[in-house]
């Protein structure tokens, strides 16, 4: 299993080569994703090559519609793991670059998919485009496929609830902090990963100290406290999560705050990966310090009958 980077005008990896493909984004590695990479893995075990999911850094909008861009949900590591545990083998990453999304879509299959990966089976989904301006349909992969003798197979979207599973249908349950939803759509909790900064240390002198995750790269849920999963190296620890301002001290600048149940010991530059389990309630401001620490260990007693009162 590996994940390799491409910049056109490079030769392909040989390992990636002759096996089934699936190409997209992947943001998020949804249900609907995961189906695709379970029928990608299928055909490449029919067909004796690789399975290989072909995913773009930076994402087309970055470059296309700078204005419309939005933090991802998964950022390009973090998706290429996922993807690795779904059971693609290989992963390759397209450098994404003006030149490169202006071939035309038979370009595109000419140079990457046909002579460079030399695919022998293509699967997509229903709202798959490609090559300039998405001009590439699935009818148009369909006919170039059946030309170069390459198998297309093309899969229903994934319904919950009798609607497509989609990126953006994930973002708007994140973003309206319905975490619940949003699993349901990733079949796991959504993952926050970040690198514990220096806040105020004021949670330290309430006595419930908070780790302030910063660098985070990928899209922050809605405002709000949580109930969080916290991973770090390999033990996992109920917590409670502030998303937002902080309100009662004056602070306007959107912050996550993860208080760590029972545990000891300074997080301070430490990697967490923070799994969003519930919304326990909107944030809200505090007449005074006593009366938001009574909130607090309300917060951790709901977080605790949520999770379980666990870390191992």
């Amino acid at each position: 299993m590996a994940t390799f980077r491409y910049a056109l005008g490079d030769s392909i990896p040989p390992q990636c080569q002759g096996g089934a493909i699936a190409i997209g984004n992947f943001d998020g590695v949804h249900r609907g994703h995961q189906a695709l990479i379970a029928e990608t893995v299928r055909q490449a075990r029919s067909n004796g090559g690789p399975a290989v999911a072909v995913t773009f850094d930076p994402h087309p909008t970055q470059i296309l519609r700078p204005e419309a861009f939005q933090p991802l949900l998964t950022p390009p590591l973090p998706r290429a793991m996922l993807l690795h545990d779904y059971g693609i083998d290989h992963v390759l990453i397209l450098q994404t670059t003006p030149t490169l999304l202006q071939l035309s879509a038979r370009d595109f299959f000419e140079l990457i998919i046909r002579e460079g990966i030399q695919a022998r089976a293509i699967v997509e989904g229903f709202n798959f485009g490609f090559g300039r301006n998405r001009e590439g349909t699935l009818e148009t992969l369909q006919a170039l496929g059946r030309q170069a003798g390459i198998a297309v197979t093309l899969l229903p979207a994934v319904a919950v609830e009798g609607q497509p599973v989609s990126t953006s249908r994930v973002r708007r349950e994140i973003l309206a902090g319905a975490c619940d939803r949003a699993q349901q759509l990733l079949g796991r909790p959504y993952r926050l990963v970040g690198k514990v900064g220096v806040g105020q240390r004021r949670g330290q002198t309430l006595g419930y100290p908070t780790a302030n995750l910063n660098e985070v790269e990928n899209l922050i849920p809605g405002n709000g406290v949580y109930a969080v999963r916290v991973h770090q190296h390999d033990q996992t620890w109920p917590g409670a999560a502030n998303v937002g301002p902080n309100p009662t001290f004056g602070e306007d600048a959107r912050k996550v705050e993860v208080h760590v149940i029972g545990f000891q010991g300074d997080l301070y530059g430490q990697t967490l990966a923070v799994d969003f389990v519930a919304k326990v309630r909107d944030t809200r401001p505090f007449a005074n310090a006593a009366e938001l620490v009574r909130q607090i260990e309300g917060d951790i007693r709901t977080v605790k009958s949520l999770l379980g009162d666990f870390h191992h």
